[in-house]
């Protein structure tokens, strides 16, 4: 019987990573959902251990779904394999095939000495179809959900430990702000800095940061935020004109959702401490989703912005998001709303 692919996907898929590496491949996987960046790494270790590399040239086919039926690929699984006893058949971008429910017929017997692997990108099975339902009975059905903005930090620090080294918290502030929740870009830039690492150091810094992926120092969003937390009028202001001055570099859209996320997280802040003042450093931070790094910053924050004045924030971020998107705007750029919209938060 298949694993649920409600499970938590980090869970789900250490699960299958672990199975997959003690030998334990199925005949079917079935992946899907909104981050990708999983479902590559599952097809990744089922290559490299499903079948020999002398085995390959004959018996691993790798097909797309714009290039392909249900039924080709079907055919395709149905052989038998080539002097090996087994072979391997990976799907990718399957959600592109038009009659993907007539999987469902091969999904109830399965080939034994063929492992499918059909992976959809963005997209997920309908959970009350036969495709899904055979596919869970007798394949392994994984199904990834996009990472949490507030998880980001902690996945680049689990990411990192794995490879044996650590990563300050401004570091991992910085790359989360820059790099957003997309693991495959994520991934990328960490394996970037890793390879980076001089001197026998183990630990990633915001320097490193810096010099390598291209992110100015002075001039980012963790900066904005921590600025706009003290009320550094004179950083804030610098800050928002130098965005203003290079748009396509720093998106209004992204920025107005860093600012939201920053007093949402202000406003967790208020809710725990006003309900439970005894809470420690770490409860306070795993509640509000940050390192406990970052509490000192918090605690200016909530004396700047008291809860009434953040949810005025949050409204007013609402309202200037919205301008931003229709004609409401007037003439004013996207920098002149950033401006006008700090200047508001401020004072």
């Amino acid at each position: 019987m298949a694993k649920q692919a409600t499970k938590d996907t980090v869970k789900h898929f250490e699960e299958i990573l672990a199975d997959i590496r003690g030998g334990i491949i199925k005949p079917l996987y079935v992946l899907m959902g909104d981050e990708p960046y999983y479902s590559d790494k599952i097809i990744e270790e089922i290559s490299e251990r499903a079948i020999l590399p002398e085995e390959r040239g004959f018996n691993q086919l790798l097909l797309y779904g714009t290039d392909v039926s249900c039924g080709q690929v079907i055919e395709a699984a149905r052989r038998f394999p080539m002097m090996a006893s087994r072979q391997l058949v990976i799907v990718r971008e399957a959600q592109l095939i038009d009659d993907l429910d007539k999987f469902e017929f091969y999904c109830k017997q399965p080939m034994s000495t063929t492992i499918l692997v059909i992976s959809l990108t963005n997209k997920s099975l309908d959970k009350r179809g036969s495709f899904y339902k055979q596919a869970v009975a007798n394949g392994v059905v994984f199904e990834s959900v996009a990472l949490r903005e507030d998880k980001v930090n902690f996945w680049i620090e689990r990411y990192v430990k794995s490879k044996g080294k650590s990563i300050s918290p401004e570091a991992s502030v910085l790359l989360a702000d820059y790099s957003g929740n997309e693991l495959r870009k994520l991934v990328l830039e960490l394996d970037k800095l890793l390879t980076n690492l001089q001197d026998g150091r183990n630990e990633i810094q915001s320097a490193d940061v810096v010099e390598n992926i291209g992110i100015s120092r002075d001039y980012n969003l963790f900066e904005l935020t921590k600025a706009i937390s003290v009320r550094d009028q004179t950083k804030i202001f610098k800050i928002a004109s130098h965005f203003a001055d290079s748009p396509k570099q720093y998106p209004l859209v992204v920025t107005f959702a860093t600012i939201f996320s920053h007093f949402s997280r202000i406003v967790k802040y208020h809710a725990i401490v006003n309900k439970n003042r005894g809470a420690s450093r770490s409860d306070i931070a795993y509640y509000i989703g940050i390192n406990p790094f970052f509490i000192p910053e918090y605690e200016f924050a909530a004396q700047n912005y008291p809860l009434i004045k953040c949810m005025e924030i949050i409204s007013l971020l609402r309202k200037y998001d919205s301008m931003s998107k229709s004609n409401e705007r007037g003439e004013a750029s996207d920098g002149e709303l950033l401006i006008e919209l700090v200047f508001k938060i401020t004072h």
